[in-house]
């Protein structure tokens, strides 16, 4: 048997060019083929709201009111377990102490902890933070990826080989999973980063093992610095981060991704990768690196930052799609279910401005500030819209993070590091309350070929 010879890569790609060609009209539809009220597309219905697939006790978002079948503006409310994410920030803020893990907690068994559950909790999360041995050696050192999500998703599936009851569905066993889940992501994502910090960033390799005495923003920021060294301030700041990241209801796509892969029964490590998968699409878990790119957009072409009129008209250009990157979007403005705000976004803002300034970026903070100032009317304006709309959590984070040093390539893993625990609480929820599967509908077109033969074929 001859061996085959490898294929260049220009006839490869002149080659998926003529398929592309030959498949052309097999991949469009005319826009009206979906204008049947029936077809729900995106799982939305006609007035953008979700189409309604079941009941949850776990996070709740509330951004109107319905009043005479109307939608009506209402202040932005998040709760976890019907306890606002707000008055949870708010007592850990005021007794100065650090909150994910006990959100955590709330989370995934549902009601808060006394003072020696939540210990015993944080005692068990901090010994789960240790991955397996040999595993960033064999899974992350040996096989770097250049995107940090991919690596995690691909750790997240091996990790089903160092389980001894990887497809066990009883609750204590998703609850074991979930805890040791929640507790190895930041490991593994500060593992990936040193990868491909050195790998193809071309710079000094430098891995750090976790610090089961410290929270966990503390343990991430001091794992990702080369020098370990980070304040107090920063770590509450990231902890913020993550408490209010942590769950945002069942129909946010990650989410659902994880509960209709659960709905099959499939393994934990699946659901959780295909969730990671999820996040990582721009549409998804980008939204505040478009954030800052637009940002240094605005800042490369506004000579004075202060001046409210000059930067409303860039912002209209950018509208108008002659700006930034031509889409059309004031990225961080507008949200799905918020309309008068966003409580996340709210407390960002509320306590960010300290560590802006000590950083050096209050300038840049307040721009944040006069492009959501000015940005909100003109898009409410120009695009004739009759609910109001208000800066969305992404419109800050991606600013957040550079305040606390952390890169581009890490913005969307912290969402993840955060979100991993809404998604194990959904994920539980599904297996443990709900026999059906996810089986939605797609109708075909009445298409009628009639199979030719291949001497006849054109």
């Amino acid at each position: 048997m001859k061996e085959a010879k490898a294929m260049s890569s220009n006839y490869i790609n002149e080659y998926m060019l003529r398929l592309k060609d030959l498949m052309r009209d097999q991949y469009t539809f005319k826009p009206t083929e979906h204008d049947d009220p029936n077809i729900k597309r995106g799982l939305r219905n006609a007035d953008g709201t979700g189409v309604l697939l079941g009941i949850t006790k776990i996070g709740s978002v509330q951004g109107y009111t319905i009043q005479d079948g109307e939608r009506m503006p209402a202040p932005g409310r998040l709760y976890y377990r019907g306890i606002s994410v707000e008055d949870i920030v708010e007592s850990h803020r005021k007794n100065k102490t650090f909150g994910f893990s006990e959100v955590v907690f709330l989370l995934l068994v549902g009601k808060l902890p006394t003072a020696s559950q939540l210990k015993e909790f944080e005692t068990m999360m901090a010994e789960a933070r240790q991955l397996p041995k040999s595993f960033v050696e064999d899974m992350i050192l040996r096989a770097p990826s250049p995107d940090i999500m991919n690596k995690l998703a691909r750790c997240v599936l091996a990790l089903y080989s160092y389980d001894d009851r990887p497809d066990d569905l009883s609750p204590e066993n998703l609850m074991r999973q979930s805890i040791e889940l929640v507790a190895r992501f930041p490991s593994i994502v500060a593992n990936a980063f040193a990868a491909k910090r050195h790998y193809y960033d071309h710079d000094s390799l430098f891995i750090h093992n976790t610090n089961p005495e410290l929270s966990v923003a503390e343990d991430f920021l001091r794992m990702m610095r080369k020098d370990n060294a980070f304040t107090i301030e920063e770590a509450r700041l990231l902890d913020l981060m993550l408490m209010i990241h942590a769950e945002h209801g069942g129909g946010n796509n990650s989410t659902y991704v994880c509960r209709a892969m659960s709905s099959s029964r499939t393994d934990t490590y699946s659901a959780i990768a295909g969730a990671v998968g999820s996040l990582k699409g721009p549409l998804h878990g980008g939204a505040n690196a478009k954030v800052m790119q637009m940002f240094r957009d605005i800042q490369e072409h506004v000579r004075d930052y202060t001046d409210e009129d000059e930067l409303t008209a860039y912002l209209a250009k950018i509208l108008r799609g002659s700006a930034n990157d031509g889409s059309g979007k004031i990225y961080g403005l507008g949200h799905a279910v918020y309309t008068i705000s966003d409580p996340r976004c709210e407390l960002l803002k509320k306590y960010s401005r300290a560590v802006a300034e000590r950083s050096g970026h209050l300038d840049e903070f307040e721009l944040m500030l006069r492009i959501e100032k000015c940005g909100i009317p003109l898009i409410t304006k120009m695009k004739n819209l009759d609910m109001p709309i208000c800066a969305n959590v992404d419109m800050y984070s991606g600013l957040i993070y550079e305040f606390l040093g952390i890169p581009q390539a890490l913005f969307t893993p912290l969402f993840a590091i955060a979100r991993v625990s809404g998604w194990c609480a959904n994920r539980m929820e599904e297996v443990l309350t709900c026999n059906r599967i996810h089986r939605p509908a797609y109708r075909a077109e009445k298409l009628r070929v009639p199979y030719v033969e291949m001497q006849d074929r054109v």
